[in-house]
């Protein structure tokens, strides 16, 4: 905020204003009892009460200036003193527990707003009340009263009728939405008053927050486009805002949630946060079934109003989808008159939603047809991608899986590590130098990866789909609410792009100049040293790969294996060693490999090495190549590269 100016000023006004109300309803639950100073107090009681966008209305007659012992039985109401209307906040509502011929003292600052051609003036500013309970047995009367369940008609007040569209068929609309709110009775009574509400679905997700309020709705639907699902992580403890959820521990040590990008027929989006999976792999089952359909929510709460600057992530999600494919339509304007979507704004809040209880409170349509509104992941080649000029933006593309890697800090715990995925495709094998033939895409601890993408590359190289990742200053990020799936999703825009499979043999780009850490290039070269100092070697059992043999008890000169529980007669001898390699696309630079296990450096070494004894002198001078290796590290300062050897998938 501007320093000294209106709002920043404002906003003091307003924290004052909150302490104020805060210690005063304090300073009121401590004495309990009306306060004596009878100065400026207006005295009312309720006749009849309703609610009406969050407000909660109350339709009173004023009494004269009685003393505090005056109760609500003894208040005597004459027809001749006057009607008002006195609006409550929601805050102040629940701390009252009025209901009709309840006796109310309003205390200063209180307003009187007069309005044109009504008769009725309206009470506003009624932050200080106090409820007169009766004189004796109060605290029992306060029970009676919290026992009993008010039931309070809820007006909902349509955008149509805010801005006086004169359409019929929406008021006509609107009149039906009108339904009584009570609490949930499980009677008859309260099963046709449920029953009743469930009849009623809006369009508008706005409408229902303003006239609902942030607690939930249960009496009106709201039907929806669903345009993704995805999982997001949670900490354990996270599942107390949902009321008994347990959440899954996914493959990776967290916590992950079934959640939905929905949008209504205005174009706003929400996010709806549902019940946990019995499988992390199930998030591919919802996307077929659910995304592109209409649902309808009920039970919803809300758990959070969210903006642009505090929720990047999801922003940048949503700016993806904007705008519409097809016109929305547009609060204040007749629907007949269609507005090109082009000129709507993006938006700049979203809510976020969760369920009431353990219900799941989605209806959705599977026989329906995808909605027209719905918008399909753009397919793109990784070529386009990497010549993309925006930062933060989503991204889709089909890729083959090479190679993957764990980030190894170790001050980082196991669970919260990013994975590095290498990956090609077709658009980038086909091409000149100037583009790299293996793309890096670093998956965030924040990205949840189902079973069967786990499996799937620990096994062999995989082609995989990533869905919305996340494109920007030269990188591609898997984050929260990207899906990576082993099959193609049934509805998927390609774009022109060139999606077709890899037919040859996968060739790296070669180490030069250009090369840059964390990548993977191909090497050729001639060895030129081993580093000593850091070799080890060690014996293997030849059945089973143990590597920590001991000696046999029985005869000293033989290794004996634990795990197969025998004599290893011909062990297999591994090591671990640092060769240095002169390269001719890198000239002036060191070029270490650190050699490890089965390679084929490693098998070339390893065997010149057991030829000759184990003379280092036999190794120099031999040309090796080509050799897939991992960029540990590039320097200038000294001009070194350190490269792993490393076998691809």
């Amino acid at each position: 905020l501007r320093r000294g100016g209106l709002a920043e000023r404002l906003c003091r006004l307003q924290n004052r204003e909150r302490s104020a109300i805060n210690f005063w309803r304090h300073q009121c639950i401590s004495d309990a009892k009306i306060s004596s100073d009878k100065s400026g107090v207006l005295i009312v009681k309720i006749l009849e009460m309703f609610e009406e966008c969050t407000i909660q209305v109350a339709i009173c007659q004023q009494l004269q200036q009685t003393p505090a012992t005056l109760s609500s039985e003894d208040a005597v109401v004459s027809a001749g003193e006057p009607i008002l209307k006195v609006l409550f906040v929601r805050e102040t509502a629940a701390q009252l527990k009025s209901r009709p011929q309840d006796v109310i003292h309003i205390y200063p600052p209180w307003q009187k707003l007069l309005l044109k051609n009504a008769d009725v003036p309206i009470i506003l500013n009624t932050y200080f009340s106090q409820k007169v309970l009766p004189s004796e047995h109060s605290e029992t009367g306060e029970k009676v009263h919290s026992l009993a369940k008010m039931v309070i008609r809820r007006n909902i007040i349509s955008l149509a009728q805010t801005f006086r569209l004169d359409d019929l068929d929406d008021e006509l609309h609107q009149a039906g939405n009108q339904v009584a709110c009570a609490p949930q009775i499980h009677n008859s009574c309260g099963s046709k008053q449920h029953s009743l509400a469930q009849s009623a679905v809006n369009d508008s997700l706005l409408e229902m927050v303003e006239s609902q309020g942030a607690v939930g709705w249960r009496e009106v639907k709201v039907r929806v486009v669903i345009q993704r699902v995805y999982c997001l992580p949670a900490r354990e403890g996270y599942g107390s805002h949902f009321q008994g959820n347990k959440p899954l521990l996914s493959n990776r040590g967290m916590f992950c949630r079934l959640c939905l990008l929905v949008q209504d027929a205005y174009g706003m989006f929400s996010e709806v946060q549902l019940q946990s999976l019995s499988s992390a792999g199930d998030v591919e089952q919802y996307c077929r079934m659910w995304e592109g359909k209409f649902c309808c929510l009920a039970g919803m709460k809300i758990l959070q109003r969210t903006t642009r600057g505090r929720a990047l992530g999801l922003f940048s999600l949503i700016d993806s989808l904007w705008p519409p494919v097809v016109p929305v339509k547009v609060p204040g304007q007749s629907q007949g008159s269609e507005m090109r979507t082009t000129e709507l704004p993006p938006p700049s809040f979203c809510y976020i939603l969760t369920v009431q209880s353990d219900e799941i409170h989605v209806e959705v349509d599977k026989e329906e047809q995808i909605s027209n509104l719905y918008q399909p992941p753009a397919v793109h080649g990784l070529k386009e991608i990497l010549q993309m000029d925006g930062c933060n933006e989503r991204c889709s593309f089909w890729a083959q899986v090479l190679y993957l890697r764990l980030q190894t800090k170790h001050t980082v715990p196991l669970n919260q590590r990013e994975i590095w995925l290498f990956v090609t495709d077709s658009t980038l094998q086909n091409v000149a130098h100037m583009i790299p033939k293996v793309v890096a895409v670093s998956v965030a601890a924040s990205c949840v990866l189902s079973t069967e993408i786990t499996g799937g590359l620990d096994a062999a190289s995989q082609r995989v789909f990533f869905k919305d990742a996340l494109w920007g200053n030269g990188r591609i990020i898997c984050v929260e609410r990207t899906v990576l799936l082993l099959q193609k999703p049934l509805l998927c825009s390609a774009a022109g792009a060139d999606l077709s499979e890899l037919t040859g043999p996968v060739r790296l780009d070669e180490l030069d100049s250009t090369t840059q850490a964390n990548s993977i290039c191909a090497v050729r070269g001639t060895v030129v040293g081993v580093n000593e100092r850091t070799a080890f070697s060690w014996p293997t059992c030849d059945r089973c790969g143990n590597g920590k043999l001991e000696l046999c008890p029985q005869d000293r000169g033989l290794l004996y294996c634990n795990q197969c529980s025998d004599t290893v007669i011909s062990p297999v001898l591994k090591m671990q060693l640092e060769v240095f390699l002169s390269c001719p696309s890198r000239s002036q630079s060191t070029v270490k490999v650190k050699v490890c296990l089965c390679p084929r450096l490693f098998v070339l070494i390893n065997s010149l090495l057991s030829l000759q004894s184990y003379e280092v002198q036999s190794v120099l001078g031999k040309e090796v190549g080509l050799l897939n290796c991992y960029v540990h590290s590039v320097t200038s300062h000294p001009n070194c590269v350190g490269l792993e050897e490393i076998v691809l998938l």
